[in-house]
């Protein structure tokens, strides 16, 4: 799931990228979402695959807020980035006409921008004492299911949600692979 993950989303940040169609705004959003989406499963997976080798769950304090950091961190950028889509959706729907006039590349780059070093302050100010904080023990099935739901699934899937069902991406992916 791992990999299906990480080569789903690098496809479709080389397909967008080196297609000069897939250069607006929609496509620019959703090779960010896929480089976010592959960031965020690569904070947690890696360690939790090394466990399971290893059969191991032990993790030092400083390697246990680094990952809680990057999670939070990818998971805020997520939303953000989805949050854009959103946005930029709905100009196109909207406001067909002022579309390209709205959202400009600086606009979309700024947008971009703005999501990054907020989810930073927005991780010391809420995320850090959310998760520090925790004080009523869970079922540890639930939230261990919960989790991968959250980490590998979604990220996994987004590739398939976003862009296989595009037409457009189809077609980068078919010139970019027959190169």
């Amino acid at each position: 799931m791992y990999l299906v993950t990480v080569f789903g989303n690098l496809l479709i940040i080389l397909a967008v990228s080196s297609d000069s169609h897939l250069h607006t705004p929609m496509y620019f959003f959703l090779s960010n979402l896929s480089l976010v989406d592959i960031c965020f499963t690569s904070t947690t997976i890696p360690k939790m695959l090394w466990n399971i080798q290893t059969q191991s769950k032990a993790i030092t304090y400083e390697g246990c807020i680094t990952q809680m950091y990057f999670y939070i961190l990818f998971a805020q950028l997520d939303s953000f980035i989805l949050t854009m889509m959103a946005y930029d959706r709905f100009v196109a729907i909207c406001h067909p006409l002022h579309y390209l006039v709205i959202m400009n590349p600086r606009l979309c780059g700024l947008l971009v921008l703005v999501s990054w070093l907020s989810v930073v302050s927005l991780f010391y100010g809420t995320g850090l004492g959310v998760y520090l904080s925790s004080t009523a023990p869970e079922n540890a099935h639930s939230s261990v299911t919960a989790s991968v739901m959250y980490t590998v699934v979604t990220p996994m899937l987004n590739p398939f949600i976003y862009s296989l069902r595009n037409n457009d991406i189809k077609r980068a992916l078919e010139r970019f692979l027959g190169r």
